[in-house]
């Protein structure tokens, strides 16, 4: 009997440090190296070089995220952060989602999903990209710039103040205040 509760928790302590493995809480600069999934918290700064993730990277509120020449298989998602910059070459397997927070800046990424910038108040600007999926700018008010992006679906704008900016995009169709971009 004693032996089966020793190993029950020899288990639960194996189980609590591989749910631990599974996600890397980035509050510095982290260089080339492969992780699982990536968590910037609450108000931390993020610098990710040539970094690999085999899941996602989340940002959290008043957070900051820098990442440069990343190989990630799945999303990129924040919701109030600070900034977000994705340079260099980047690649993503899922979507790129900044929700509600300040500025933004993707260059030159490889993004199978979409792009979508909603409810933003600061600058946010995507250039050289190449998308997928679409293009979705709605309701930001700190200005968008569009530029050069070649995007296999949709690029769309909607209720952004002032209008988006750019142009020399590619794609299915451009709608509403993209339709000339």
């Amino acid at each position: 009997m004693k032996l089966k509760s020793i190993t029950l928790g020899a288990l639960v302590a194996l189980a609590t440090s591989s749910a631990w493995a599974e996600e890397f809480r980035c509050t510095g600069s982290v260089g080339a190296v492969a992780l699982d999934n990536i968590f910037v918290p609450d108000g931390a700064s993020c610098t990710l070089d040539r970094t690999r993730a085999n899941g996602s990277i989340v940002v959290g509120t008043g957070a900051s995220l820098v990442a440069r020449s990343v190989s990630i298989n799945g999303n990129l998602q924040a919701e109030g952060a600070r900034a977000v910059s994705v340079l260099g070459h980047s690649t993503f397997g899922g979507s790129v989602q900044l929700v509600q927070g300040n500025s933004a800046t993707i260059e030159r990424a490889r993004i199978k999903g979409d792009i979508l910038f909603d409810e933003n108040t600061g600058p946010l600007a995507a250039s050289g990209n190449t998308v997928g999926g679409n293009v979705q700018a709605f309701k930001n008010f700190g200005g968008v710039t569009l530029r050069n992006n070649r995007i296999g679906g949709n690029l769309q704008c909607k209720e952004n103040i002032p209008a988006p900016t750019g142009g020399g995009n590619q794609a299915s169709s451009k709608e509403d205040q993209c339709e000339r971009l």
